[in-house]
């Protein structure tokens, strides 16, 4: 304790372990041999000292008695109470602090409340009666879900300390915002022993916070951020666009006529039309975009995380263009005036710190004045070429409607065969024919159709016309047994009646079901397999089989692939374009195989243009094939030809 040898102490004078204080160690040492003198013990806290001259305090209990060799001598029992006499400083201080302005709660470690103090009465409207020996659970607002006070007590056990803002019930019910710390009280074994909460009522305060930020960055009539908050949110955008590479738009939307409205009408109700087109834009954006009034009749939009290609982040915005655009020409109910109003929207992309706050507002005004001179109630880009990719697409979109109501589509068939080369069937694929373009390939048009849900008509179109096909075919003794296979989108197929529609066009038309094919594509796997699944059944019962298309290069989950319906695997044509040359693609083309063959499905090769690459997939069991070996994909009397010559 003393952290001295016994020699270094024996025949000493006992003051020697006496620590100083306002009395020197000999005067302790006296009094105390004084009290033993005339009682024969002496019992009380002394404060020692180490050889190290630091210092403790300890519990002494001193007796004397009569030596027949030394006489009277004295025996010290010593007790190093350290942690006592700093835990009732502690105490003293924490006595004293207490009594604050500041709502404290003291609980034990399974978090019953012990006891607070006037200020939490005062804040809570809780005496301590009522609260003590209940948890402080009972003070919660509802407004935090249960994940937040799990993560507050982790890190409460984590780091022996929270601190933030949390919202709590008074008595009376009230909501109110506090500042709240909640501290760990640990004995010397490292155990918690107590938890100590100290909150501050920082209702008004944050109110007054909340209503000079209101003012400040907010415009007080619409609610929206006003254009000093506009650039900050615009430096935001910045920074984080070039940490993520990815593009960003400024929309700039002026009213058109609003001048009109106002001096007919009165300030009154073009304040009325400003709130709800100010509503109607914030349902237009998603979720972490900015929607700001600027001044007058002028709205910006800030779109973030856009794609990293300038093309399909045009794209992306051009679609929100559209949509504000749609929105906003709504008829307006303006107390008794119905008000049918127009905008004009100018686009700027950004990405970086490629371009300051205000030339990029400069660009997409510039756009926006553009819109106008375009006769207004429209939307343009300040990039020319990205104005150029809007318009393309635009005019791409609008010539596909024209194609569906012109009946401008018709369908080729590229020849299936046998390991032996006679036609079993056909793959459908469906060509454009537009007036002024000519032959549109699939590629340029099949994607546009599916982010625009015009998939889903010309989809039934071509399932339509494989099924007639099938009828035709069905009446001669040469091509009765031929199967047709049929793409089929992963939108058409997730429509929930597509399997009744199927069924439908069947006995509308007909066509016998077990020549007809529909080929899946693995997309189609990512999302309710099970809907998936009971679609393929039902359509399974009535005869129609399935190629899954394109296998190996998607999502293929074997879990998922033994529980489908399937006839048949498609090997894409990239692997067997290299498989004579590539060690991986032939690797890949034997094992999708190997799989088929275990699964008891057939298997057929795509892409086959040579004599080579047939002989190869034929020797490890491939025995159906489609490429331009046998076929280029070829009109119905071509294909008719055809299966006359061979």
């Amino acid at each position: 304790m003393f952290k001295y040898d016994p020699g270094e102490l024996i025949g000493q004078h006992v003051s020697i372990v006496n620590a100083p204080n306002d009395k020197s160690p000999e005067f302790i040492a006296t009094q105390i041999m004084l009290e033993l003198e005339r009682t024969g013990t002496w019992s009380g806290e002394i404060q020692n000292r180490r050889k190290d001259s630091t210092t403790f305090w300890c519990q002494a209990n001193v007796t004397t008695f009569e030596h027949p060799e030394f006489g009277q001598i004295w025996v010290s029992e010593h007790q190093d109470i350290s942690e006592r006499k700093q835990a009732e400083q502690k105490l003293r201080i924490a006595a004293t602090a207490f009594e604050t302005q500041e709502s404290i709660i003291i609980a034990d470690a399974d978090t019953i409340i012990l006891e607070v103090n006037q200020a939490f009465t005062k804040i809570s409207g809780y005496a301590a009666t009522e609260v003590i020996g209940k948890r402080p659970n009972m003070l919660g607002s509802g407004i935090h879900d249960d994940s937040f006070y799990e993560q507050m007590w982790n890190e409460v056990k984590q780091h022996g300390q929270w601190h933030g803002e949390i919202w709590n019930r008074r008595k009376n019910g009230e909501i109110y915002l506090g500042l709240l710390t909640i501290s760990t009280v640990k004995n010397g074994h490292n155990e918690v022993t107590n938890y100590v909460g100290s909150l501050i009522d920082i209702s008004e305060r944050k109110y007054s916070e909340d209503k000079i930020k209101q003012l400040v960055y907010y415009d007080q009539l619409t609610q929206l951020p006003n254009r000093t908050l506009l650039y900050d949110r615009l430096q935001q955008a910045f920074s984080a666009s070039a940490r993520s590479n990815l593009h960003n738009a400024l929309l700039f939307i002026d009213l058109d006529n609003f001048k009109t409205l106002n001096d007919s009408l009165g300030h009154h109700i073009g304040d009325l039309l400003l709130q709800q087109v100010a509503q109607r834009l914030l349902a237009c954006v998603r979720e972490g975009d900015t929607v700001a009034r600027v001044g007058g009749d002028e709205f910006v939009i800030i779109l973030e995380n856009l794609n990293a290609k300038p093309e399909d982040a045009a794209t992306q915005s051009e679609i929100i263009g559209e949509k504000i655009l749609g929105n906003l020409t709504i008829p307006y109910q303006l107390n008794h005036h119905e008000y049918i109003g127009t905008p004009s929207i100018g686009f700027a992309l950004f990405k970086g710190h490629s371009i300051s706050i205000d030339a990029l507002l400069k660009q997409a005004d510039i756009a926006m004045y553009q819109a106008k001179a375009a006769g207004r109630n429209t939307l343009r880009f300040f990039d020319q070429r990205m104005q150029e990719i809007v318009n393309t697409r635009a005019a791409l979109e609008n010539d596909l409607h024209e194609a569906i109501q012109n009946f401008q589509f018709f369908l080729h068939y590229q020849p299936q065969v046998d390991i032996a080369g006679t036609i079993i069937g056909a793959e459908a694929l469906i060509r454009w024919q537009h007036p002024i373009r000519g032959l549109v390939a699939p590629m340029e048009f099949i994607s546009l159709a599916e982010e625009t849900g015009l998939i889903l008509p010309i989809g039934q179109w071509v399932m339509e016309t494989a099924c007639l096909q099938l009828v035709a075919w069905s009446k001669s003794p040469a091509t009765r047994t031929l199967q047709l296979a049929v793409n089929v989108s992963a939108n058409q197929f997730r429509q929930e009646n597509f399997a009744k529609q199927v069924q439908e066009l069947l006995e509308r038309t007909g066509a016998e079901p077990t020549r007809l094919k529909l080929e899946l594509t693995e997309s189609l796997l990512v999302e309710n397999i099970e809907d998936v699944i009971n679609k393929m059944s039902v359509l399974k019962a009535l005869g129609v089989s399935f190629s899954l298309d394109d296998f190996g290069t998607g999502y293929s989950s074997l879990s998922y692939l033994k529980k489908l319906p399937l006839d048949q695997l498609k090997i894409d044509k990239g692997f067997v374009n290299d498989l004579l040359t590539d060690p991986n693609d032939a690797a890949i083309a034997r094992t999708i195989i190997a799989l088929a063959q275990s699964m008891g499905l057939n298997v057929i090769a795509e892409g086959v243009e040579t004599k080579a690459q047939r002989d190869f997939l034929a020797i490890h069991g491939c025995h159906y094939f489609q490429g331009y070996l046998f076929s280029k994909p070829v009109s119905i009397e071509q294909f008719e030809a055809l299966l006359k010559s061979t």
